[in-house]
């Protein structure tokens, strides 16, 4: 297993064929976003179990595995072995089978839905793959398409329509997509792109610390475990106590 400090995520289980799966889910990244479409459904009048479970697949197949496969196609930021022709299948299956799950639930909560599933498919598509210059591959875009979208797509699914308290959910969803966007972004600079950090921290006590990647990088990847197991945590709570 590849050693901690040289990974390219803290997440990542190092090269091999399976591993390399698991790093490219994101999980604990995923988990967190999948939390935001539990977080717009509880707020529903009324929660139906299977709309629950359909949502959450969905967004499994668009945002876990198509999203970050396409990524992955991009640069190859996690440095995996799966081949590209793998990666495009994945990223094609997984949309294809995002858009299907739509199709049934507009039969089921109505047109409503149909608006969700042409964005998310473009959202996709368009940030991963930097598409109309790059302008949804930014904080906002990315805080946008990952926290907001999925949690007012949870709440529609449930309800067949919109109100005002799932969009401050969407809101809040929003604004901790982009704390996260502000934590992960130098993280990943000071793991994937760094070569060396030269610096001296001094204390108003005349104490010295020594500055490198790793003491910098430590405390922002703490953040993001702490708040993805946090996220989640909430989520289940709400979803216990309201499918209970």
């Amino acid at each position: 297993m590849a050693d901690q400090q040289t990974k390219p995520a803290y997440y990542a289980a190092g090269p091999g064929r399976w591993r390399d799966w698991w790093t490219l889910l994101h999980p604990p990244f995923t988990a967190w976003h999948l939390s935001y479409v539990v977080l717009g459904a509880m707020i529903a009048p009324h929660v139906r179990l299977d709309r629950l479970v359909a949502a959450l697949v969905a967004f499994f197949l668009a945002v876990g595995i198509a999203a970050h496969a396409l990524d992955e196609l991009h640069g190859r930021p996690l440095r995996t072995s799966i081949p590209s022709p793998v990666l495009v299948a994945v990223t094609v299956a997984g949309l294809v089978g995002a858009v299907a799950l739509g199709a049934v639930g507009i039969s089921r909560v109505g047109w409503v839905l149909l608006p969700f599933m042409i964005i998310g498919p473009l959202l996709v598509v368009g940030y991963n793959a930097e598409l109309f210059g790059g302008v949804i591959h930014t904080d906002t875009g990315f805080a946008a398409a990952w926290g907001a979208f999925p949690a007012l797509t949870g709440y529609v699914a449930e309800a067949g329509r919109l109100a005002v308290a799932p969009v401050l959910v969407a809101a809040a969803a929003m604004a901790m997509s982009a704390g996260q966007r502000h934590l992960s972004t130098p993280a990943r600079l000071l793991r994937r792109r760094t070569a060396a950090v030269t610096g001296v921290l001094t204390l108003t006590t005349g104490e010295t610390i020594t500055l490198d990647a790793v003491r910098l990088r430590e405390p922002l990847e703490r953040a993001l475990r702490s708040l993805s197991w946090g996220v989640v945590l909430l989520a289940a709570a709400l979803a216990t106590a309201r499918l209970a």
